[in-house]
């Protein structure tokens, strides 16, 4: 078109010019204006977005395990250069080893097993009464006003000074370790549902009242899906903690698991035992965090995703 230039070929406006007045100028004065076209080049992300997504996804895999990697590899160096002493830091390979006969000798997997039983029953425990009383808290008014102060107040108690009172009532064996680790669950399924339910859009609850949805549905059509993405992340954070407190607890009053094995090799001077434990229960928890995060997204596949995600 005459008179019609790209972004790239228009010459740059003169300080203080605008090119509102510039082209005002030139109807002024009787001369044709110019009609300026600014051409927008679609990036690689727009021509190939599935592409540029996996390539995205690649370097971010390949930065998540060049850095753990350099850290190995940096401590390897520092054992065999003699930079710490590797009686208290076993280099990486020494721990390897270890890990590697323990676990063909089957010395390693009973403290894996009794660890992750306990996470598991005290996890599944804690979240089905976090999600109850959040979901009835959240959306009776009454109800929170009731027991919202006395969550509150339990809730900053250090859970594991709570470990006392659960062996008076349990005694010794699982009981202690399940109940600990469920009420840590609790309290952060409950505050992140609780939050989650009233978080809900009044406008989501009011479509719902047009449509003359019954309590039933309001939960299962409007409730549900609208709490259940934050619902998923605060699980996700209390799997996460929920390794943390049992390997706690294990140090103190259990005579299997992770936590006893990494105390007691550590009374025993067994500093590589003691680290094999410590990669054991990192690996435990990376895949039980995981694994909650997995489920969680293919429950919700309304939920919104990484924005690089390509769109189908």
């Amino acid at each position: 078109m005459k008179g019609e230039k790209t972004a790239d070929s228009v010459p740059a406006a003169r300080s203080g010019e605008h090119p509102g007045e510039h082209s005002g100028e030139g109807e002024r004065g009787g001369g044709s204006a110019e009609t300026t076209l600014l051409v927008r080049r679609p990036g690689p992300g727009e021509r190939d977005p599935v592409r540029a997504h996996r390539r995205r996804r690649a370097i971010e895999l390949s930065l998540a395990l060049a850095v753990p990697a350099a850290l190995i590899l940096l401590w390897q160096l520092a054992a065999d250069q003699r930079w710490i002493d590797s009686r208290i830091y076993p280099a990486p390979s020494t721990i390897a080893a270890d890990g590697w006969q323990r676990a063909a000798d089957g010395k390693l997997w009973p403290d894996v097993w009794a660890t992750l039983k306990r996470v598991i029953a005290g996890y599944a425990l804690g979240t089905a009464a976090g999600y109850l009383f959040g979901l009835l808290m959240g959306a009776l008014r009454m109800v929170r006003a009731a027991l919202e102060p006395l969550l509150d107040a339990l809730y900053v108690v250090p859970k594991l000074a709570l470990l006392p009172v659960f062996l008076n009532m349990f005694g010794l064996g699982e009981g202690p370790q399940i109940a600990l680790v469920a009420t840590t669950v609790f309290f952060f399924v409950w505050i992140s549902t609780m939050a989650a339910v009233m978080g809900v859009a009044e406008g989501h609850r009011e479509a719902g009242q047009v449509f003359g949805a019954g309590p039933w549905q309001m939960f299962r059509h409007v409730l549900l899906p609208a709490s259940l993405p934050q619902v998923l992340v605060g699980m996700r954070v209390a799997a996460g903690v929920a390794v943390l407190v049992i390997v706690a607890s294990e140090q103190i009053a259990a005579n299997d698991g992770l936590g006893h094995l990494i105390f007691d090799s550590r009374t025993l001077f067994q500093n590589d035992v003691m680290f094999v434990g410590i990669v054991c229960v990192a690996v435990l928890g990376v895949v039980f965090s995981e694994l909650v995060r997995f489920i969680g997204r293919r429950l919700t596949p309304w939920a919104p995703r990484d924005r690089g995600r390509p769109q189908s």
